[in-house]
């Protein structure tokens, strides 16, 4: 069902310092910030050869990823998103498997411009799964 890992999203107390770090220590290429207020984040890209790192960062104080700086003040890796070729069949295959799709089971437009939906980390490893079209 997933294909490729398209990005590991990375939780950051500074976005200017983190897309910095992968910019200028690292050497990657790195995307300008991108206001997402649908999602309460806005985003960096590093793009690498075989995948991205996606920085995220609170926009707002709804901010899904406010809390995750509150327990994490450092940041830290916050989701793994794979890519699948239908995101439709592939939330209901996975919903007849028992999985728990997160939000209102309905995918939304993600930082690519594709559907997205995300899945609950209890149910994974504890790791929170983004899914997005391909």
């Amino acid at each position: 069902m997933i294909g490729k890992l398209n990005h590991v999203a990375i939780v950051v107390p500074d976005l200017e310092k983190g897309a910095d770090l992968y910019r200028d220590v690292l050497g990657a290429q790195v995307s300008e910030p991108m206001p997402l207020p649908e999602h309460g984040v806005t985003t960096v890209f590093v793009k690498l050869e075989n995948t991205k790192i996606e920085l995220l960062h609170p926009l707002g104080e709804a901010s899904p990823v406010s809390r995750y700086l509150e327990r994490h003040p450092q940041g830290g890796v916050h989701h793994i998103c794979y890519e699948v070729a239908d995101i439709t069949v592939a939330r209901d295959q996975l919903c007849q498997t028992g999985a728990r799709v997160l939000g209102e089971g309905e995918p939304s437009i993600g930082a690519h411009g594709k559907p997205v939906l995300f899945l609950h980390p209890a149910d994974f490893c504890g790791t929170l799964i983004e899914l997005e079209q391909a």
